[in-house]
């Protein structure tokens, strides 16, 4: 924004914080008023994709796959335009030369980009549609500063590091933040579907696409008669879906949790393939979070060749520091650590590629919040009536404390109210509700006063969706990108050099789901059953009827048991407490003695502990020990676990 030549050597050591998301090689240049730099993940064009790259007067630094690159190159040379790689970088430079900012319309993947027009002084950024990868930016020092992640921004001197109490908020509601609120002061994120333009110290950040369900009801008769044809467009874009996410200069292996999605994607990529699948999965000691003897069924059924990493509590407890690091934001559960470490092991075995079943769940019904939201507004219709409030007892079996509450807790706990009913934000009240309620683990000056559920504005047409698609469209717009993508996704596997890549996501697919009849996405409680009704070929029987089980991890006992963690007493200890002045030391204590001694059990306790320890981790990594030197992608020994 403001003029001057960028510190070279300032940039180098931006870039090599991200070195984890790309280890292959490292690009920078520098140009009169503009830097760019790229570590890059050689997977497409291993020999010529090297970055930033340059055409026509443009630079471009570019982190993601373009998956449709291929069709996208051919339109393009019919339209005379030459290329001198194979890589999809040098097609989205060739779509910006030919259509602008329209370009990204085009792209058919997962991205973050920055385009530098040095004729014209012109940036531009751009996020892809779900929010797979990330994009962060700041002014400082009249300087606008971007990165993949915000470790590599606070590597720039002129960027101070300070915790945000707002998206701490958000973070202690939504279990994220919700773009651009970050939790550093300053630190903005671009949201998903969104471009920026920096031209003539002037910013402009509009939204390119949005999710748009049909506010048109169908009919039962309707809506069942036509099952057959939307399950075949289903499976026909879900495989195409697959097919050019397979598309690679290296190898490609998969998630397979042992559920529907992972299942069905992998028996495609048999499909697909001249060799069996390569697949990944966890298993867990604690036969509560364990699915392998479902994950060991689809490898016989599909004849993968398999590996899997066991995990147990202390896994859990030893790597958190590390997962922390590159969530770069608390979290509430201890789920992205052993997708932390199922990643490592992927990278051990030798691949960079991974598909997953992940976003099928938030585009085709498959949450048990989508039920539990059918079964609420059952209830609200008739709150007095006692065979409706058994309803509630088909919800979340696999969680015994929830399940031995009597009927008027769990009218409260679900929020089962006729005046709810008028909330938007009906569907997610419960979930927000109790994530809330971590807030008064809060020192008094973290707390806030105001509307905990400020939002950023629905779309015009949200209130004459059916309030299946409402749901939905909260938890796609929202948890999947915040968290899921995020905390769940990117992080944890860039952290290990690992790209994944999500068929269920293709836009096609997604924007194709919007439209299925709501009775198809759930038909009565019978989740993803369009998905059910068009896998039937693919994959075993007992995995189709299974009972939804969402992924899960031990949780805040893992960091009390017998052996002891410092890095777990120090950060919780009163007078690191008082320091940081975010949490209660007393209120701490007590919820430490309820784990120490065994009578910590609720989801409660579990979320507050870990959103608790969590965020000091943020603290003590990024506003206390943050590394500044080159290189330093890596924890500081002092904050690393010591058992």
């Amino acid at each position: 924004m403001r003029g001057g030549r960028p510190d070279a050597e300032v940039v180098s050591g931006m870039i090599q914080m991200l070195a984890h998301r790309g280890p292959d090689s490292q690009g920078v240049i520098v140009e009169e008023n503009a830097a760019l730099a790229n570590r890059r993940l050689s997977i497409i064009d291993i020999a010529g994709g090297h970055q930033p790259m340059h055409s026509a007067g443009l630079w471009i630094t570019f982190n993601g796959e373009i998956f449709n690159y291929v069709e996208l190159r051919k339109t393009l040379e019919q339209r005379g335009h030459h290329f001198a790689t194979r890589s999809d970088t040098e097609v989205i430079l060739g779509l910006y030369q030919e259509y602008g900012e329209s370009c990204v319309h085009q792209l058919n993947g997962q991205w973050a980009f920055a385009i530098w027009d040095g004729a014209k002084g012109r940036l531009f950024l751009s996020r892809d549609r779900l929010g797979i990868r990330p994009l962060f930016y700041t002014i400082s020092d009249g300087a606008f500063i971007f990165g993949s992640e915000i470790k590599a921004i606070f590597a720039h001197p002129a960027v101070s590091r300070e915790l945000d109490l707002n998206g701490l908020d958000q973070v202690f509601t939504f279990w994220h933040t919700v773009p651009p609120q970050t939790v550093f002061h300053g630190i903005r994120e671009l949201p998903p579907a969104h471009s920026l333009t920096l031209e003539q110290g002037e910013i402009r950040v509009q939204r390119y696409w949005d999710f748009d369900y049909d506010s048109v009801g169908h009919s039962v008769a309707d809506a069942d008669a036509n099952a057959g044809a939307f399950a075949e467009q289903l499976m026909d874009l879900l495989a195409d879906a697959t097919r050019i996410r397979l598309r690679c200069d290296v190898p490609v292996g998969a998630y397979l949790s042992g559920g529907l999605d992972s299942s069905t994607i992998v028996a495609l990529i048999s499909r697909l393939s001249n060799a069996p699948p390569r697949t990944f999965s966890i298993a867990f000691e604690d036969r509560e979070f364990d699915e392998s003897a479902y994950q060991h069924e689809v490898v016989r059924h599909l004849g993968t060749v398999h590996t899997e990493v066991r995990c147990c509590a202390a896994d859990i407890a030893e790597n958190l520091p590390r997962v922390v690091w590159h969530t770069e934001q608390p979290v509430l559960r201890t789920a992205p650590v052993p997708l932390y470490l199922l990643s490592k092991l992927v990278r051990a075995e030798g691949f960079k590629v991974v598909l997953t079943g992940e976003g099928a769940d938030e585009i085709l019904g498959g949450y048990d919040i989508f039920k539990e939201a059918k079964i609420r507004r059952f209830i609200a219709a008739q709150p007095e009536s006692s065979r409706r409030n058994l309803a509630l007892r088909r919800l979340y079996p696999y969680l015994p404390h929830i399940q031995s509450q009597p009927d008027a807790y769990l009218k409260v706990f679900f929020r089962v109210r006729a005046q709810d009913l008028e909330s938007p934000y009906f569907s997610h009240l419960p979930r927000w509700e109790l994530t809330s309620q971590l807030k008064t683990f809060f020192a008094s000056g973290a707390q806030h006063d105001h509307d905990p559920y400020s939002l950023t504005e629905l779309p015009p047409a949200f209130r004459a969706w059916h309030s299946f698609s409402q749901a939905q469209y909260l938890e796609a717009r929202y948890l999947l990108p915040g968290y899921i993508l995020s905390s769940q996704g990117d992080r944890v596997t860039m952290a290990n050099s690992v790209e994944g890549r999500f068929p269920f996501l293709d836009y096609r697919l997604v924007e194709f789901a919007s439209k299925i009849p709501p009775r198809l996405r759930m038909k009565v409680l019978n989740e993803k059953y369009l998905l059910k009704r068009a896998a039937a070929d693919l994959i075993p029987v007992s995995v189709q009827r299974r009972h939804k089980q969402p992924y899960r991890a031990p949780e805040g006992s893992c960091f009390f048991g017998g052996r002891g963690y410092a890095y777990v007493e120090d950060l919780l200890s009163e007078e690191r407490l008082r320091q940081d002045g975010i949490f209660d030391p007393p209120a701490v204590r007590k919820l430490m003695g309820k784990f120490k001694a065994g009578r910590a059990i609720s989801i409660k306790d579990n979320m507050a502990v870990v959103g608790i320890l969590s965020t000091q981790l943020v603290v003590d990594q990024f506003l206390r020990h943050f590394p500044r030197a080159p290189h330093a992608n890596q924890l500081r020994e002092d904050t690393a676990v010591r058992c």
